[in-house]
């Protein structure tokens, strides 16, 4: 039986910390399957709305339903990366154990003897690994050690140990952070890959938008604690953020493609790699 139940839904969500409204009045749904980015400028709420997709910050108002319940109820099937990590040269953990783990992070204590059972379970799980790891294409170094690996590498392998688990939703916060723009590209072509294959929905929170285009489904684009979604091409546009954000908004082309938002209340925040000089 397919499962038809929206993997979030979110109904006139706030939150408030520290008597401060983060966010106000939200709303939207993301259906299973769906590729969605997060977009917005620093401080707009992003890790925010994750952290109460997991049941980690409680509303002040409204609802959020994930994958037909409760937040708390559904974290079995909600895999999560957060923020990217860094792995120095001295890491000696394989890009493999560093997946298992993903399976072996839920169990306390170390079997005295494998039952028949149990071995077959075993073997079921090296499956899995083999699996997601050939999924995100890390195949060929994942027996490497992660301190020897690049940036790319080590963030496909991470997505691999969040996905092992086989969850429904995948919540990936700022995966393309750090990244040079090929890596940038490939991560988003490989996550796009993952949402088909699996059927997963993915919420993947970013700063730029420009290395997603061509794989979305949809963005959110959060500003001033207000949410807006949709296409990308009915969201990033002048009329819907100056109206998201109260002010005149320019969203601009350019040449090879890439969008430039100019004029947001807070610090200029260009659609471009945010470590651009």
């Amino acid at each position: 039986m397919i499962d038809t139940a929206p993997a979030v839904r979110l109904a006139g969500a706030h939150v408030r910390i520290g008597g401060r409204e983060i966010l106000g009045d939200v709303s939207l749904t993301i259906e299973p399957g769906e590729f969605v980015a997060v977009l917005g400028p620093n401080g707009a709420g992003k890790s925010t709305l994750m952290r109460a997709i997991l049941g980690l910050v409680p509303l002040a108002g409204g609802t959020v339903d994930v994958l037909g319940t409760a937040p708390q109820r559904a974290r079995g099937s909600v895999g999560y990366l957060p923020q990217r990590q860094s792995f120095d040269r001295q890491t000696r953990v394989r890009g493999v154990d560093l997946v298992q783990l993903g399976l072996d992070g839920a169990r306390w204590g170390v079997p005295l003897a494998l039952t028949a059972n149990a071995r077959r379970r075993r073997t079921v799980e090296r499956e899995r690994v083999r699996q997601v790891i050939e999924l995100v294409g890390a195949s060929a170094y994942a027996t490497r050690a992660l301190g020897e690996l690049s940036g790319g590498e080590q963030q496909r392998l991470l997505i691999a140990a969040a996905l092992v688990r086989r969850p429904r939703l995948l919540i990936l916060d700022e995966p393309l952070d750090s990244l040079d723009l090929p890596n940038q590209a490939a991560v988003a072509g490989l996550v796009r890959r993952i949402s088909s294959a699996e059927n997963v929905a993915v919420l993947l929170v970013a700063h730029d938008v420009n290395p997603l285009l061509g794989y979305l489904d949809r963005v959110v684009y959060l500003a001033a604690g207000r949410a807006l979604a949709g296409e990308v091409e009915d969201v990033i546009t002048a009329p819907e953020l100056s109206a998201l954000y109260g002010t005149q908004i320019e969203v601009l082309r350019t040449s090879d493609g890439r969008l430039v938002v100019v004029g947001q209340p807070e610090a200029p925040h260009h659609h471009g790699h945010r470590h651009d000089h």
